[in-house]
């Protein structure tokens, strides 16, 4: 930790507080995780650890933020990261109206790259929002924070938990267009309820594998009809709404991947995603 020059704190995380340094012999501005551990016998939590084995699995890429350097330091360790200036939450937050098209188009298209690299290599993040892609002062996305990341099987042997929240790049991608949240429930329940207004009450005819849920059927809800994505968000053009709708779809494997950009139709990825 000597190496490093504290230069103010950035913010505080689940795990650990985030701090502003500079590396003494370098100069080079980081910023530094610190993660305590409460005793020594509970080892280090589960989410650092995923976060730094991640990480550590996935190549440099210029959409993902790079750790670089884990050490010991007093009662716990830290992760030191790259620095970035801000974060698309804080973006969006001081922006004086929903962004403008050029905006959007670069920060979607940075965001799906990076989605499409962490699962090219077999990494999923479950933990995509607006907080957790930082900004850099060019302008650079990337997305952070792996607290909740999993190495998954091509597969599909390995069983994951559906107790995850997070809010997927249709969400991000509604929310940039919009200016603020699409489904903004406070909790699990108003957060359905929100969906439904919306993309209308999933039935096993929409959706075949619905009924294979582990909650299904436990609560049920009123009957409704999907709203057209032009009413929802007036102001998007028809080749954004149309995309939108590609993310926006109740079965999984359905939705178009993150992989699929440089193949999606020509109106949408030279009209809607070119800069």
């Amino acid at each position: 930790m000597d190496q490093y020059c504290i230069l103010g704190r950035i913010g505080e995380g689940v795990h650990g507080i985030v701090f502003k340094a500079k590396h003494v012999k370098t100069g080079e501005i980081v910023a530094l995780k610190k993660v305590a551990l409460g005793r020594l016998e509970d080892g280090i939590p589960n989410q650092a650890l995923r976060e730094i084995k991640a990480l550590q699995e996935m190549e440099d890429n210029q959409y993902v933020v790079q750790l670089k350097a884990v050490f010991p330091h007093s009662a716990g360790f830290v992760l030191a990261f790259e620095f970035m200036l801000s974060d698309l939450a804080e973006v969006m937050r001081h922006a004086q109206r929903p962004l403008a098209q050029a905006q959007v188009k670069s920060y979607l298209q940075m965001l799906l790259k990076g989605v499409a690299f962490c699962h090219a290599n077999n990494i999923v993040h479950r933990d995509l929002k607006p907080a957790n892609l930082l900004i850099s002062a060019s302008g650079q996305l990337k997305i952070a924070d792996f607290g909740l990341a999993r190495v998954f099987s091509p597969d599909g042997s390995r069983l994951y938990t559906h107790q995850v929240a997070t809010r997927a790049v249709g969400c991000i991608m509604g929310e940039l267009l919009n200016g603020s949240p699409l489904f903004p429930g406070e909790n699990d329940i108003e957060q359905l309820c929100y969906v439904h207004r919306i993309l209308g009450t999933p039935n096993p005819q929409v959706w075949p594998e619905l009924t294979e849920l582990p909650d299904y059927n436990k609560i049920s809800f009123k009957e409704q009809a999907p709203v057209p994505l032009e009413e929802v968000l007036p102001d998007a053009s028809p080749q954004a709404l149309d995309l939108l709708g590609q993310f926006l779809l109740y079965p999984p494997r359905q939705r178009i991947a993150a992989s699929k950009l440089p193949c999606l139709p020509i109106h949408l990825s030279c009209r809607f995603l070119s800069v």
